[in-house]
């Protein structure tokens, strides 16, 4: 499939997991690609080399970094936002450094990359990022202020849907449940508690959120916009 031939890509969080899924992806079908990593600075290279793409190293959680890399990298066809930080655990014993961290990373990179992004994204362009089923449901303690950057994104897709609809540009949010990656290993420590809750008791692999990505990226989506999709095996039904 060519479906992203003449596609300038750029992927936040690209090295590992789902963001290194993305990247295989939209590669694959023809897209020029960029993606930042931030510490995985071998698992970057590999990637770069398998797949023809441009690693570049960027700090999400540095929001002039942020701006500068997308700026860098435009203009831009395609946005995916995939890094994330996950921190769970008692409120009352949580690090504030830790949380407000997490909030950079997962709330503040995603609105300023797409803010700059949209500065310069010719006509028809995409913008995807990478949520979580817990912005719709913490069937579990420990989890809320990770479902509070969850959820700000469900907000800001809808909101910059409506600002850039006029030219053609859509903003989706895909919303995994358990996904097999470094964060959240099939055989980790949780794994048989969530899939207790799952239609589907497994988790998930990132080629499949990879193709509901690359789907929502293409022109076949061109009047699918503020949406939230869920890639969850009935995690959150």
């Amino acid at each position: 499939m060519t479906r992203f031939t003449n596609k300038k890509a750029l992927v936040i969080g690209g090295s590992r997991g789902i963001g290194a899924a993305v990247v295989r992806r939209l590669a694959e079908e023809g897209a020029s690609v960029t993606f930042t990593y931030a510490g995985s600075k071998d698992a970057a290279e590999a990637l770069a080399t398998e797949t023809g793409a441009t690693a570049v190293r960027s700090d999400a959680a540095d929001r002039d970094a942020v701006i500068a890399t997308v700026r860098e990298a435009g203009p831009l066809d395609v946005l995916v936002v995939s890094a994330g930080v996950l921190v769970i655990g008692d409120a009352l014993e949580l690090d504030p450094d830790a949380i407000d961290r997490m909030i950079d990373v997962n709330v503040r990179a995603p609105y300023f990359a797409s803010v700059e992004a949209a500065r310069t994204m010719p006509e028809g362009g995409r913008i995807v990022v990478i949520g979580s089923t817990n912005g719709d449901r913490m069937p579990f303690a420990g989890g809320a202020a990770y479902a509070l950057t969850k959820s700000a994104m469900q907000g800001m897709a809808r909101g910059l849907a409506r600002d850039l609809g006029p030219r053609g540009i859509t903003v989706n949010v895909v919303q995994p449940g358990p996904v097999d990656t470094d964060m959240n290993p099939a055989n980790g420590p949780m794994a048989d508690g969530m899939h207790s809750f799952m239609a589907i008791a497994r988790h998930g692999q990132p080629d499949e959120v990879a193709s509901l990505v690359a789907w929502l990226a293409s022109a076949e989506a061109g009047f699918v916009t503020a949406g939230l999709y869920a890639i969850d095996g009935g995690f959150a039904a």
